[in-house]
């Protein structure tokens, strides 16, 4: 027998087998019960602290004047996000024309418009009349109210935002799928329609969904104008019953509420258009 053969030495009949242990992480436990003590004398703070006045919170919470306000608040958003993304839509298919003016005057619109604070566009529109009196004959004053002013200036303002995320969205898409479309003879619209549209839509849904919240929140911006919505609404009350904090209260959970329901909505839109890809697997 050579030097070089292996022997295989058998294993004592007493041996036991070894386990493996899982590392202990007693640092993370740690944390984890340090912030849940925390958290817990943060909520029993706020709920027993008897300045918040919830039964003031429970009286005014669906007050007529408040439902209104929400209501307003709702359709306003609802609007604005529609009316955005049509012109963001156009804006983002002028950037990715190949016309070099369509290109120059998409992109200045949303260099300009980004720029631009929202409530600076605001009050510049709610002003327009100092710099026309009259628009197709018909005073401004009367011609542009303050919510049509609102819209006007919430609907330019998310157009530009809109336009960046639609231009991205149809840009993630592989270039070699629409050539390998125009290979098989797809028309155009049908390229878009089923190849382009609905992989753009995975990396469209994300950005557009908390577009989507930020226009529900910044909407109350548009109180400075004297639009009644749900902001506006608890400040007509508190600015007569001076029960400031419970009235604000009363506008953030409805707030915390409806932009809880608009989550898990865009959950399970995101999970639709995720259906097939590899993360969502």
């Amino acid at each position: 027998m050579s030097s070089h053969t292996l022997t295989k030495v058998a294993a004592p009949e007493d041996a036991v087998p070894s386990r493996i242990v899982p590392r202990r992480r007693t640092g993370q436990w740690t944390a984890a019960g340090l912030v849940l003590i925390l958290l817990g004398l943060a909520v029993n703070s706020v709920a027993r602290n008897e300045a918040f006045q919830w039964d003031v919170v429970g009286d005014y919470f669906t007050s007529a004047s408040v439902l209104r306000g929400l209501g307003l608040t709702l359709w306003l958003t609802g609007l604005v996000m529609a009316l955005g993304f049509a012109l963001g839509a156009l804006l983002a298919a002028g950037r990715l024309s190949g016309n070099p003016v369509l290109r120059a005057v998409s992109w200045g619109y949303v260099w300009l418009f980004r720029s631009m604070p929202i409530l600076v566009q605001l009050l510049f529109w709610f002003n327009i009349g100092a710099l026309y009196p009259t628009l197709f004959g018909v005073k401004t004053v009367n011609l542009l109210g303050p919510v049509t002013v609102a819209i006007i200036g919430l609907t330019l303002h998310e157009a530009a935002y809109a336009a960046e995320v639609v231009r991205g969205g149809i840009l993630s898409v592989d270039r070699g799928q629409i050539e390998a479309a125009e290979a098989l003879g797809l028309s155009r619209w049908r390229r878009w329609w089923k190849i382009v549209l609905p992989q753009a839509m995975r990396s469209i849904v994300p950005p557009a969904g908390n577009m989507l919240i930020g226009t529900l929140k910044g909407t109350s911006i548009i109180s400075v104008i004297a639009v009644q919505d749900l902001l506006y609404s608890v400040q007509l009350v508190y600015h007569r019953t001076y029960q400031v904090i419970p009235l604000l209260m009363v506008a953030t959970l409805w707030y915390i509420i409806v932009t809880s329901v608009l989550s898990v909505g865009q959950y399970y839109v995101e999970r639709h258009y995720g259906r097939g890809s590899e993360r969502a697997r």
